[in-house]
């Protein structure tokens, strides 16, 4: 049996509220919200939070890793090797970046039960992350939101057996992006609609029908993409589904999350599923790929934890200012502080593990851990002074207390004031960092924090990511 055995999500507290965008432009908004990134947020950083939130769901051997995006961060650099350090994977597992279509994620989904089910990998995590913006003033700067979503693939625990699979493409152009373009652009909207999107959707979904010898009323929940509210809309009117069939597209409170769409959806049917209950589960962006997934006697394990009702939870509202600002889409004053210094890539490389999975030591003689500052490892045990009695020890999955802290007005950051902390973690160990996510007003000695990978600054086309803090959520 091959199928789905864990799954994680991550979407991003902050709120933009799409009144505020109408209001802004003395337009018309479609209502609700849209999930935007912090300031120190991308596609990466949302992945890695929602691998390590999948892996928390299943403790297993990952040997294939994929990131499925269309935002990446680079355009001649691995991104899925960046998330799969973060999440302290094997350097033997299996990285691949799947990108350029909005389908990247059920296409890096098929390849990973094409690879467990021959013998290749015995567990392949799939991320899904986008930040995608849409041009001011135009549909899309309300339509698209920023989230991460994950599953795993494999043959143990499965949560949701894939029962069978149907793929169709089709070279059409309806969304895109060049090289140069920062804004996805997009064509008109009935001719997407009615000579793709519905077409290519209806071709493989009774084709899936047809393979399987099944019919859509055999389906407890029909999970699929499409561009906005109306367009899924359209096509449950076309198919003739019942209401209770459509799971819910999540598009009014985060908006449209690119690859990690499908994802979120699915993980809210899953939710939601009963064992036995079969789910249609379909991607789309230059074609389509359909799948049969039937839930397992293991969904009430996976139900015990929330995943989406837990991130749609909280919600930090921003102001239209703020997410411009975020984005850099407007000049904005430099900083009068010197300039940072430049990246030093050898540096970087032999503190890679530290850097990457915030690894320290730990005394082998008195079990004390320890957090050096980056760059100098520890010869001596701070609390009974053995020498050279040191083993790896990960900070990144612990959390802690803020000990201490400061707010510097000054730093320079696009969301100002900076905070600083002193952090205790639990079982031991301190470390000095940045704090995010929170309000520098309610931050306070004593709160509980968590860690989290984040971007800290771009230098000369490098992206420097490290980890920071951030208050639990409840």
């Amino acid at each position: 049996m091959v199928g789905i055995t864990s799954v994680g999500a991550y979407l991003p507290v902050y709120r933009l509220h799409r009144d505020e965008i109408a209001r802004i432009w003395a337009g018309r908004s479609i209502g609700g919200t849209r999930a935007v990134a912090g300031y120190d947020e991308d596609t990466v950083t949302m992945a890695v939070a929602a691998a390590l939130d999948c892996l928390s769901r299943r403790k297993a051997g990952v040997n294939g890793f994929s990131l499925a995006t269309t935002t990446a961060p680079y355009k001649e650099k691995q991104s899925a090797a960046i998330v799969a350090s973060a999440a302290d994977l094997s350097a033997e597992c299996h990285t691949a970046d799947f990108a350029n279509s909005l389908r990247a994620s059920t296409i890096a989904v098929r390849s990973a039960i094409d690879a467990v089910k021959s013998g290749s990998a015995a567990n392949v995590l799939v991320t899904a992350s986008d930040c995608r913006m849409g041009a001011a003033r135009g549909a899309l700067e309300q339509v698209l939101g920023d989230g991460a979503a994950a599953l795993m693939i494999g043959s143990e625990g499965v949560i949701a057996e894939v029962e069978g699979s149907y793929s169709v493409f089709n070279d059409f152009t309806d969304f895109w992006r060049a090289d140069d373009d920062a804004f996805v652009r997009s064509a008109e909207g009935r001719f997407i609609d009615d000579a793709g999107y519905l077409p290519t959707m209806q071709e493989a979904i009774s084709g899936l029908m047809d393979k399987y010898n099944l019919t859509l009323k055999d389906f407890s929940k029909i999970v699929y993409y499409a561009a906005d509210a109306r367009q899924h809309a359209a096509l449950a009117r076309r198919l003739k589904l019942d209401k209770a069939q459509v799971q819910e597209p999540l598009y009014d409170k985060i908006g449209n999350t690119g690859t990690a769409a499908v994802f979120l959806m699915l993980l809210a049917a899953l939710e939601g599923a009963s064992a036995g209950d079969r789910l249609l589960f379909a991607g789309y962006g230059d074609g389509c790929d359909a799948f049969i997934l039937r839930v397992t006697g293991e969904i009430g394990k996976f139900q015990e934890k929330p995943v989406i009702s837990a991130e749609l939870a909280g919600k930090v509202s921003i102001g239209y200012g703020q997410y411009l600002n975020w984005r850099n889409l407007v000049p904005a004053e430099a900083s009068t502080l010197p300039e940072r210094l430049a990246l030093s890539l050898p540096g970087r490389w032999r503190e890679r593990r530290a850097i990457s999975a915030l690894y320290g030591a730990r005394c082998r003689k008195c079990g004390t851990p320890q957090f050096s500052q980056i760059g100098q490892t520890p010869r001596v045990c701070v609390n009974c002074q053995a020498k050279d009695e040191f083993e790896d020890y990960k900070f990144s999955d612990k959390k802690g207390i803020l000990f201490s802290y400061a707010i510097d007005q000054l730093q320079p950051t696009q969301n100002p004031p900076g905070v600083n902390g002193v952090i205790d973690f639990d079982g031991g160990g301190r470390m000095i960092c940045e704090l995010t996510d929170c309000d520098p007003e309610k931050v306070e000695v004593g709160m509980k924090v968590e860690m989290t990978f984040r971007k800290m600054f771009s230098s000369h086309g490098i992206h420097n990511y490290f980890w920071k803090a951030k208050p639990v959520s409840d």
